[in-house]
C-alpha cells in the first residue's frame, strides 16, 4: 500500500518524551510527541486540566481523556482525576448531569488496564448510585430514553429552533427551557453504553442479580434508541428528538460513533452508515448541516465544525467496521491540523473548510478555539493505541494486535516507553509488510503478542517481516 505523504513537513525539533512512536512519517513522530507533552503539560497535582485555558472540573473531559489514554500513561493522575469529579465522599459521579455517565466506561477501562479491585468495587458502588439517581431524574417512560442535551454540546449552539429561542441572550444550554426535554443520540448511547460496562463490574465482582438487572436494562434502551432515532428504512441516525416530539435529522458525529462503537446498530448497518456520512475537508464535523442561524462563513460553535476528540471516536468506529479509509482520513487529517494548521498544538476546534483554528458563532459573536486541548490530544493517542497497535486489555492482561496494513503506509518502526501494570511495553517491526513472519515476547515466539497482566519485567514485542 501506498506510503502516506504530507504536502508540508515542518519538523518540531528537540521534542523527546519517555513515550515515542518512530515511523517513516515525521509529522506522525511529532504529533505524538506532542500529544503526550499536552497530557503532562495539562496535569497539575495530578489532576488533568481541560486544556491550557481550562481547568478540570469537567465529568465528561476527564472521563475521555483517562478512557483515550492517560489510564494508560498516566494511571495515577488519571485515577485522582476521576475521583476529583465525583460527590458525596465518591458515592456519586458529579457536575453536569446529562453525560455524567459517561464517566462509568471510563472507570471500567481504567480497571482492566490497572486492575485494582479495590478501585473496581468502589467504582461500582459510585455508578450504580448515579445510575440510580438519573433513572428518578431524567428518564422520560414514554420513550424510553434518557433527556438532556447531548454528550459535550452545553452551548446552545449545538441545537436548533425551537430548542434554541433567539430571545434569548445566554449561551448555556439549560437556560432553554425546551433544552431540558430533549432526547439525544450520544446521550442514550453513552448510557446503553454505561449499562453494559454495568453489567461487567458486576460479573467481575460476583453480583449475578446486578448484572442481570443491567442488561436488562441495556436491551431496553438499546430497543428505544432504535424505535425512535434510528431511521430503519434509510439506515439513518437522528440527532435528537425535542420537547414536542419532533426529530431532529441531523447528524451527530458523537452520535454515530457512540453507536457504532456500543452496538447500538449492527456491523453491517454501521458499515452502511460511514459510508454515507458526511465528512469535510478536515474530518467528520461535529453537527452537520449548518442550523439555518449559521453558515459556511459564520459556523456555529457547536454545530459544523471540527472538535478532534469526536473525530476520534468516529476513527475507532470506522477502524473498527472495517472501514480502514475512514480511520486513515481523521488519522492523517489530526496530524496535519495538529502539526501544520496550528504549529504543533492539538487545539479545541477547527474549521472544516480551511483546517484552521476557529472557535465558531455563539449568541451573535465569535469564540476563541482554545489551545493545547487535552481530549484533542488524547483523542489522538485513542487512534494509536487501540486501532493502530490494537490493544485490548482484559484482567488477564494486555493483547496487541497490530493493523499491519496502515503501519505499513505510515513506515512504522517502534513505539516504545509505554507503561503496563508498573513495567513498560515496547513493540518494534523488524521490516516491513502486510504479515509477519513471526511475533515475539521478550524474544519467545508466540502466536500473537499477548502481556500477562502480572508481568514482573519490561517486555519488548517484536515482529519479523
Amino acid at each position: 500500500m501506498k506510503k502516506i505523504i504530507f504536502l508540508s513537513c515542518v519538523l518540531i525539533p528537540g521534542l523527546g518524551w519517555a513515550q515515542q512512536i518512530k515511523t517513516e512519517t515525521p509529522l506522525i513522530d511529532g504529533a505524538f510527541a506532542v500529544a503526550v507533552k499536552t497530557i503532562d503539560d495539562n496535569t497539575e497535582s495530578n489532576l488533568i486540566e481541560a486544556g491550557a485555558d481550562y481547568g478540570g472540573e469537567w465529568t465528561r473531559d476527564i472521563s475521555i481523556n483517562s478512557w483515550n489514554a492517560c489510564s494508560l500513561l498516566r494511571p495515577v493522575a488519571a485515577e485522582y482525576s476521576m475521583w476529583s469529579v465525583t460527590r458525596d465522599n465518591r458515592s456519586k459521579i458529579g457536575h453536569q448531569y446529562w453525560d455524567q455517565i459517561i464517566w462509568v466506561p471510563a472507570a471500567y477501562n481504567h480497571y482492566l488496564i490497572n486492575g485494582d479491585k479495590e478501585f473496581l468495587k468502589e467504582a461500582f458502588i459510585c455508578s450504580a448510585n448515579t445510575m440510580d439517581e438519573l433513572e428518578n431524574k431524567a428518564f422520560d417512560s414514554i420513550y424510553g430514553l434518557f433527556t438532556g442535551p447531548s454528550v459535550f454540546n452545553d452551548g446552545i449552539a449545538g441545537y436548533e429552533e425551537p430548542i434554541f429561542d433567539p430571545k434569548n441572550n445566554s449561551s448555556y444550554v439549560l437556560d432553554f427551557p425546551a433544552a431540558k426535554k430533549i432526547k439525544c443520540l450520544s446521550t442514550n448511547c453513552i448510557y446503553y453504553e454505561a449499562y453494559l460496562r454495568l453489567a461487567d463490574m458486576a460479573e467481575l465482582l460476583g453480583n449475578e442479580s446486578a448484572e442481570k438487572i443491567y442488561k436488562k436494562k441495556a436491551a431496553a434502551l438499546k430497543d428505544n434508541i432504535r424505535k425512535y432515532l434510528y431511521d430503519k428504512k434509510n439506515n439513518k441516525l437522528n440527532y435528537l428528538i425535542d420537547a414536542d416530539g419532533n426529530v431532529h435529522h441531523f447528524q451527530e458525529g458523537l452520535g454515530l460513533s457512540f453507536a457504532i462503537l456500543s452496538g447500538v446498530v449492527s456491523k453491517k448497518e454501521a458499515r452502511s452508515i460511514i459510508e454515507k456520512a458526511h465528512i469535510s475537508n478536515y474530518g467528520i464535523p461535529s453537527v452537520y448541516p449548518d442550523f439555518k442561524r449559521y453558515s459556511t462563513e459564520k459556523p456555529g460553535r457547536h454545530n459544523n465544525l471540527v472538535w478532534p476528540f469526536v473525530n476520534a471516536f468516529w476513527a475507532d468506529a470506522c477502524f473498527k467496521s472495517g472501514k480502514s479509509e475512514g480511520f486513515m482520513k481523521e488519522f492523517v487529517s489530526l496530524t496535519e491540523l495538529a502539526m501544520i494548521k496550528s504549529k504543533h498544538s492539538f487545539w479545541e476546534i477547527y474549521n472544516p473548510v480551511t483546517g484552521n483554528p476557529d472557535g465558531g458563532w455563539q449568541v451573535g459573536r465569535h469564540w476563541p478555539s482554545c489551545r493545547e486541548q487535552t481530549w484533542s490530544a488524547t483523542g489522538y493517542l485513542r487512534m494509536v493505541f487501540n486501532d493502530l497497535l490494537g490493544m485490548s486489555f482484559s484482567e488477564e492482561g494486555l493483547g496487541i494486535s497490530p493493523a499491519f496494513d496502515l503501519l505499513n503506509q505510515i513506515g512504522f518502526k517502534e513505539l516504545t516507553g509505554i507503561p503496563y501494570r508498573n513495567n513498560t511495553i515496547s513493540v518494534i517491526f523488524n521490516g516491513c509488510g502486510d504479515k509477519p513472519k513471526g511475533v515475539y515476547v521478550n524474544g519467545k515466539k508466540m502466536k500473537k503478542a499477548f502481556i500477562p497482566a502480572d508481568i514482573s519485567k519490561p517486555v519488548t514485542v517484536t515482529y519479523e517481516f
